[in-house]
């Protein structure tokens, strides 16, 4: 059953229809990550707030359309994780908890191995994916934001300049369009329905918006109002 049934079923009999549950799937992004701070000569921070993750805007979302309805949210994103690992964890993290869909959303961290690291990606969201066809569950593949395309002049610290330089060069050279491509066609192959974000972006910046300012860390974390993105394209695909 479609979730948008299954919401409209406990909206209309909350005592007798099953409750409603939506498991998250991802890296840094789905966990709630935003700013980034150094905590040692090499190493950095992150802040986490997860109560502004996507996963709670499109559940304060679904609460005006579904007012009756109580929908249990498992945020199981985790910073720094990639699909290979989501694949490990993913009966652990998701599938003890019975949901009635998942959103899996991956590609940023892993196309830091370069396109040789596609192969892995693919393979491991293939399995994620036919896992969660075999269980009858249904699934969304989200493709992420953009990466900054240049160094923001608000990076100053020699260690967050040279992380921006990297990734920037992961995005402006197209490895990570080639990751969501790939993506795309493994998370299709199980019928998952596609809520392509990344896309989104990339209009963004073809229309000449300095994408870069979008991101709260100005490397690889959107901005909490751009997180609205994320949930109010989720909603668009849950109802598609």
């Amino acid at each position: 059953m479609h979730i948008t049934e299954k919401l409209s079923r406990k909206q209309a009999d909350l005592y007798c229809a099953e409750p409603v549950t939506i498991a998250f799937l991802g890296d840094s992004v789905t966990q709630g990550c935003f700013e980034i701070y150094r905590n040692g000569p090499n190493s950095c921070e992150t802040y986490f707030e997860p109560q502004h993750a996507y996963s709670a805007r499109l559940r304060e979302m679904l609460a005006i359309l579904y007012p009756n309805v109580q929908v249990n949210i498992i945020n199981s994103g985790i910073s720094g994780d990639n699909a290979p690992n989501g694949l490990r964890r993913l009966e652990r993290d998701v599938l003890r908890y019975h949901p009635d869909l998942v959103v899996v959303s991956y590609g940023l961290n892993d196309s830091g191995r370069g396109d040789a690291g596609i192969a892995d990606y693919t393979a491991a969201l293939d399995g994620i994916f036919a896992a969660l066809e075999s269980a009858g569950i249904e699934s969304i593949f989200l493709t992420e934001n953009m990466m900054n395309t240049h160094v923001s002049v608000h990076t100053t610290d020699p260690f967050f300049v040279g992380l921006a330089e990297n990734l920037a060069s992961i995005q402006n050279s197209g490895l990570l369009d080639r990751y969501f491509e790939a993506g795309k066609q493994a998370a299709a192959a199980h019928g998952a329905r596609i809520c392509d974000c990344y896309a989104k972006w990339k209009r963004l910046a073809a229309g000449g918006v300095d994408v870069t300012e979008l991101l709260a860390n100005k490397v690889n974390h959107p901005t909490r109002e751009m997180v609205y993105l994320f949930a109010v394209s989720l909603l668009e695909t849950m109802f598609s």
